[in-house]
């Protein structure tokens, strides 16, 4: 898949491969650049990159959202919940082999 790339006056500023990246990537260049950043929400080019890497949910999260801090914020509040789902998913998974064995 092709990785999402910051473009400040045509100059890439920034590149992120997953959500995790592109936290990360919005909180550095949000304290350097934040007109970047908010070009970017504005626009909805990170929305329509997130539901290119499947990622609809955090797509419909981000919708509308203008401010940097409010996407990292966002973002952190998706990740921690799908860290949760996927722990909950792996501890039903091993309690299963459990009784089988």
């Amino acid at each position: 898949m092709e990785p999402f790339y910051f473009r400040s006056y045509n100059k890439v500023v920034g590149i992120a491969h997953d959500v995790k990246e592109l936290k990360s990537e919005i909180e550095r260049l949000g304290k350097k650049d934040s007109a970047c950043v908010e070009y970017h929400l504005k626009e909805g080019h990170i929305v329509n990159w997130l539901n290119y890497i499947n990622e609809r949910g955090l797509a419909e999260m981000l919708k509308g959202v203008s401010s940097y801090k409010e996407a990292s914020s966002r973002i952190g509040e998706y990740l921690a919940l799908k860290a949760s789902t996927q722990n909950i998913t792996k501890q039903k998974r091993t309690s299963r082999r459990r009784q089988y064995f």
